[in-house]
């Protein structure tokens, strides 16, 4: 019941501030607004009812700290696609045309807002946070990540590729993420990060999605495996490997900190010795 009134809560500001947001078609000062109101009221109703089902002040968003801690995220998300699409470009995979839309890159600012504070209350939040007590971290981060990955199964351009990339790069690495630093502004800063590097820096695809031109004119080609088609660069090898890799780091910082819940094992029932 606790984990269906905190996902009910925070997914009905996400379902109402979603509709606003593509009803604006891309109007930057209204996506702008109406995205970073969707995020701050995510953000307030998910602390109200983590307050009031739990019984605990809800320190994983508490605002003390939070701009450092976004920010370490943030360099991270963008520093991850920065490396991942210089391979791509290495070989052939992408290539700047010239420059692109600033008031399309601050667009995205406002969408991915929205989009990426929901995504990570949902999951890591509430789903990964409250699994994890019960089958432990390593458990729970396989599980959140495969329902993070298959979540976008209904994306354009998806399969079951793109869908296990997802959940390798972002499901895994996210959760990794927040077990070391039990601190949600750090994989919001990455994911912020990692989707606006896509879109609003490079002009990519944002897993599958069409938007509004970043930063550069950017466009990627060559085999899917490289460059990820059409869903976009998160279905490129490089993009899981990046995934790997830093979900293989924060994995050691959580074990390093001690911060990894083991697996709960059922006690054997009591027995009697008569005689």
């Amino acid at each position: 019941m606790r984990v269906l009134l905190q996902l009910g809560a925070v997914a009905l500001v996400a379902f109402a501030g979603n509709a606003i947001v593509v009803a604006m078609q891309w109007n930057m000062l209204f996506t702008l607004v109406f995205g970073f109101g969707t995020a701050a009221l995510s953000l307030y109703v998910y602390a109200w009812v983590v307050q009031r089902t739990e019984r605990r002040a809800p320190i994983e968003v508490a605002l003390t700290g939070a701009a450092p801690a976004f920010g370490r995220g943030l360099l991270i998300g963008l520093g991850m696609f920065a490396v991942v699409i210089a391979n791509i470009a290495f070989l052939g995979g992408y290539d700047v045309l010239g420059w692109g839309s600033p008031a399309g890159a601050v667009t995205l600012l406002g969408y991915m807002a929205a989009a990426v504070v929901v995504e990570e209350l949902l999951f890591r939040g509430i789903l990964f946070r409250v699994i994890e007590q019960r089958i432990g971290t390593w458990a729970s981060l396989a599980l959140t990540g495969l329902l993070f990955g298959a979540a976008h199964l209904f994306n354009a351009n998806a399969n079951l590729w793109t869908a296990f990339a997802i959940a390798v790069e972002a499901g895994f690495m996210l959760a990794a993420v927040y077990a070391a630093t039990r601190n949600l502004w750090v994989p919001i800063g990455v994911h912020f990060g990692w989707n606006f590097a896509q879109g609003g820096i490079f002009s990519t695809s944002v897993s599958g999605g069409d938007a509004p031109q970043g930063l550069l004119d950017g466009v990627t080609s060559g085999a899917y495996l490289l460059s990820g088609g059409e869903f976009g660069p998160e279905a490129s090898a490089y993009s899981v490997l990046a995934g790997v890799l830093v979900t293989v780091v924060f994995m050691w910082l959580a074990r390093r900190r001690g911060n990894l819940v083991p697996l709960r094992r059922r006690s054997a029932p009591a027995t009697t010795l008569a005689g």
